[in-house]
């Protein structure tokens, strides 16, 4: 109770800035519009300040905090995503695996235009996705089905309630993420209210929890994998780190980068044999997730899909446009066959260079890596929706970087571009686009070339 009342009395300016972020966070979830652009940046930047002025104004009661941070995602708990459309792929997933179908065998399409109804509420479901989502096989790994599989297993002939059940595993997540996070700077020696630069972001709670993007899930295994391979325990750690790869395949890229962790107090020798059972762990953990989906048919739509993302997809891009326009220019075409072949292979080499030239050998170094890497892949992308940046923000706070942190507040830039591609024109402006990365290429060089420190 004496706690209580010192909370009262000492942080009422905080419970003030909590109470008004928990109006705007009812009104962002239950009374926005995505075409009201001018209300949905108002709210977003509001969301920021607020967010800042709680964390700094909180002190030591770490407590309150954390009753923030879940209390901000409840308050979405049963609003319908109104940002993002691809929920309603995610229950169509999952009732399929309910049905005893594959998903990965079947696209929406092939069922609905031959008035086939595999699902409860296949229509609405087939409606809600959209044309892109439903001419194309799955591309969700086999943890993330298992998640929507969950959803229709409790609320099987509900959206809303599918909603429900997923938000509820993405904000358990988080409060995992935000448990193995504060721990593992605790081991580092650093801050450990750098934690709430991630769980307190309203970028991460709109796009997560709001908008039921999974990268938490994986962010979540991420970041429990980090906490383990401090403590030594690599074998468990690798088991994780494949869970994490079964949400979203991001992590898969970041496989060359342990290197130098496991050659660090080895010989080269033993150092290898143990990168390579690390892998092996990874590997044969990942293949056994996949396995009850498995079949030639599987590899080969699986493929195709992810391959998509890679030579036929733009939005949201920095460099590919560039590039785009400078084909233009030359040949009076979009040159994306030829640019899709050169900017993953400088992807490529850029990992590589970051596993064997740049010593990874501490959870700090190793993350940096991690941020750098996983930024300039994401500058050299042809399609950046926003939610990806979310593993930028985790990683950034066991790191010196702050600039993931900005570009989590001029993302909602991304978004004009992403509502006007729903009108007649179906483009992009590109005015925004560039202000966006005018902002986050500044950042970006003053932190990492210039080596200047963004004070957050």
């Amino acid at each position: 109770m004496l706690g209580l009342v010192n909370l009262f009395k000492y942080k009422k300016t905080t419970l003030l800035f909590v109470l008004i972020s928990s109006i705007l966070y009812l009104t962002f979830a239950y009374n926005l519009a995505r075409t009201d652009i001018t209300k949905l940046m108002l709210l977003y930047t509001a969301l920021f300040v607020l967010a800042f002025q709680i964390i700094k104004t909180t002190g030591f009661y770490f407590r309150l905090l954390v009753i923030s941070a879940i209390l901000f995602r409840l308050l979405f708990l049963f609003a319908i995503p109104n940002l993002s459309q691809d929920f309603y792929r995610f229950i169509w997933d999952g009732r399929m695996i309910f049905e005893g179908f594959n998903p990965y065998l079947h696209t929406p399409d092939s069922f609905i235009q031959n008035n086939k109804f595999p699902v409860a509420q296949a229509q609405d479901l087939y409606n809600g996705m959209g044309e892109l989502s439903s001419m194309h096989f799955t591309n969700y790994p086999p943890i993330n089905q298992l998640c929507f599989f969950i959803a229709s297993l409790f609320t099987g002939n509900s959206i809303l309630g599918s909603v429900i059940v997923m938000r509820i595993l993405i904000i358990f997540a988080d409060i995992g993420t935000l448990y193995f996070g504060k721990k593992l700077l605790e081991r580092l020696k650093l801050p450990s209210t750098r934690i709430f630069w991630y769980v307190l972001n309203p970028f991460i709670i709109i796009e997560l929890t709001g908008n039921l993007h999974f990268e938490g899930v994986m962010i979540f295994f991420l970041v429990w994998s980090l906490y383990l391979l401090h403590s030594g325990k690599w074998k468990w750690a690798a088991i994780l780190w494949a869970c994490s790869i079964s949400v979203k395949l991001i992590p898969l890229m970041f496989l060359p980068l342990f290197f130098w962790w496991f050659v660090k107090n080895n010989n080269l020798i033993n150092g290898l044999k143990k990168l390579t059972y690390f892998y092996l762990i990874i590997g044969v953990t990942i293949l056994l997730f996949f396995l009850p989906f498995f079949s030639m048919e599987f590899i080969n739509n699986y493929s195709k899909t992810v391959g998509l993302w890679f030579g036929n997809f733009e939005f949201n891009a920095s460099v590919y446009y560039i590039a785009r326009a400078i084909g233009y220019s030359i040949t009076g075409y979009n040159e994306i066959a030829i640019i899709t072949k050169i900017l993953p292979i400088t992807s490529v080499l850029i990992i590589l260079g970051f596993s064997f030239l740049k010593r990874s050998d501490s959870i700090p170094k190793l993350t940096t890596s991690l941020l750098l890497v996983f930024s300039l892949y994401l500058f050299l992308s042809t399609t950046v929706h926003p939610w990806y940046i979310a593993t930028l923000v985790v990683l950034c706070i066991f790191t010196n970087y702050r600039f993931p942190l900005i570009w989590s507040l001029v993302m909602i830039l991304s978004y004009l571009s992403y509502l006007a591609i729903g009108t007649s024109d179906k483009s992009e402006n590109l005015w925004i686009i560039g202000l966006e990365y005018l902002i986050v290429f500044s950042a970006f060089i003053w932190e990492v070339a210039l080596k200047k420190r963004i004070k957050i």
